[in-house]
Formats: structure tokens, C-alpha cells, sequence
């Protein structure tokens, strides 16, 4: 309470996870300024850093690897939002498709949720080469690695899953409509998970559930 904290922009993730937060606490803040009990900071990722080190934010609540640079400033963690959920999941990024592209190109989106979920499987087989191949891309698209001390513990947080956590989905649209980001949504028929669950047979693996969100 009275502290700076930055997430990294209005309305996503982990500002509606940090706003719902902060609601069970009993303070109170709005949402669309981020004035009140908190100062809820939107920054930009690649900002977040240096805002810290400077003192202009007293903290953050955000994804990897920007929690492990803070942390390599000095920073500590009071908090992995994974303690806040059952089973320590919840969704962060998933694979969406229009449905008018879905239902001309299912093969296509076919072979890319295959590909998706082999390089999963090929992921938990190989850590480090994994690990390593991400840096190079990081290096080739930003220009700069990662160092070990942020790398290392990053990836160590994040976790690939071919289950797409549909219950999660609805969590966090149930915090945003709390926090007054949303109206409530209609969520059903999101999910068609046809697709993923026929490439998921087809390699042995157990279906993944839409959570009553599916296509009917």
C-alpha cells in the first residue's frame, strides 16, 4: 500500500492479475488510471528495469524474463502468482486462429498445432539445448542475449503445456470484469479444440477440456 508498482500495460495479464490482487487486500484503485491505494504504473517490459533501478517504481508485477532481471538488480520476490492458483498453472499465451481460416485451412492449423506440440515434447526432452536455442533467437531479434543469471531462473518459471487451461481463461475474465476493466464476457465457443485433440490422439496423449467454453 502507497507503493509504485509496475505492470507491463492496462488490461493485460498480469495488470488484471496485480488489480485482482490488490482487491482482496481491501484497497481500492482504479483501474483505467491507476491512481488510489497503489500507484499502478503501466511500463513497458523493456523499460520496467531501468524504472527500477532508478527508484521510480518500488516494484512489479510481471512475466519472465523481466522479473528475473529485477531480481538480478537486487530485487526480491514477494510473491509467484503461480501460489495463487490451483495446480500452480494458469494461462499466459495461447495459439488462436480466426474461424473463418479455421474452417478453410484446417489442415494447415492441423500442422501447426502438431508442430506446436512436438516442440513441447522436444522442449522437456532437451532443457538446456531448448534454453539455449531461445537465447539465440532473443539474440537475433533484440540483439542482445540473455545473461546466465537471468536466463537460468527464467526459464525455470515458465512452463510449455499443450493443455490450453481453459478454466484459467475464465478466472481471469471474471477478475478483469471485477477489477471494472470488462463487461462481463461471452466466452462460449472460444475454445475449438478439435483440432489440438485430433493431433493429441494421433501421438498417443490424452485430450485436453474447453471448460464449457468449446464450440457447440
Amino acid at each position: 500500500k502507497g507503493k509504485k508498482i509496475a505492470t507491463p500495460q492496462l488490461g493485460n495479464t498480469q495488470d488484471v492479475a496485480f488489480l485482482n490482487w490488490i482487491a482482496g487486500k481491501g484497497w481500492k484503485v482504479d483501474a483505467q488510471s491507476g491512481k488510489g491505494d497503489v500507484s499502478v504504473v503501466r511500463t513497458d517490459n523493456k523499460i520496467t528495469p531501468d524504472a527500477y533501478k532508478s527508484g521510480s517504481i518500488d516494484g512489479a508485477w510481471v512475466p519472465e524474463p523481466t522479473a528475473s532481471k529485477l531480481v538480478s538488480q537486487g530485487a526480491k520476490v514477494l510473491l509467484d502468482e503461480a501460489d495463487l492458483w490451483a495446480d500452480k498453472e494458469f494461462v499466459i499465451t495461447n495459439i488462436i486462429v480466426s474461424q473463418k481460416f479455421l474452417k478453410a485451412h484446417p489442415d494447415v492449423v492441423e500442422a501447426v498445432l502438431r508442430g506446436s506440440v512436438k516442440t513441447n515434447d522436444w522442449i522437456k526432452a532437451n532443457p538446456d539445448k531448448a534454453k539455449a536455442s531461445a537465447n539465440a533467437a532473443l539474440k537475433t531479434l533484440s540483439g542482445k542475449a540473455l545473461p546466465a543469471n537471468v536466463l537460468d531462473p527464467a526459464w525455470q518459471s515458465i512452463k510449455t503445456t499443450n493443455d490450453p487451461l481453459a478454466a484459467t481463461l475464465g478466472l481471469e475474465a471474471d477478475h478483469a470484469v471485477k477489477a471494472g476493466l470488462l463487461k462481463k464476457p461471452d466466452l462460449d465457443g472460444i475454445y475449438d479444440l478439435a483440432p489440438l485433440n485430433k493431433v493429441l490422439k494421433a501421438l498417443g496423449k490424452p485430450p485436453v477440456a474447453d471448460a464449457g467454453f468449446g464450440v457447440k
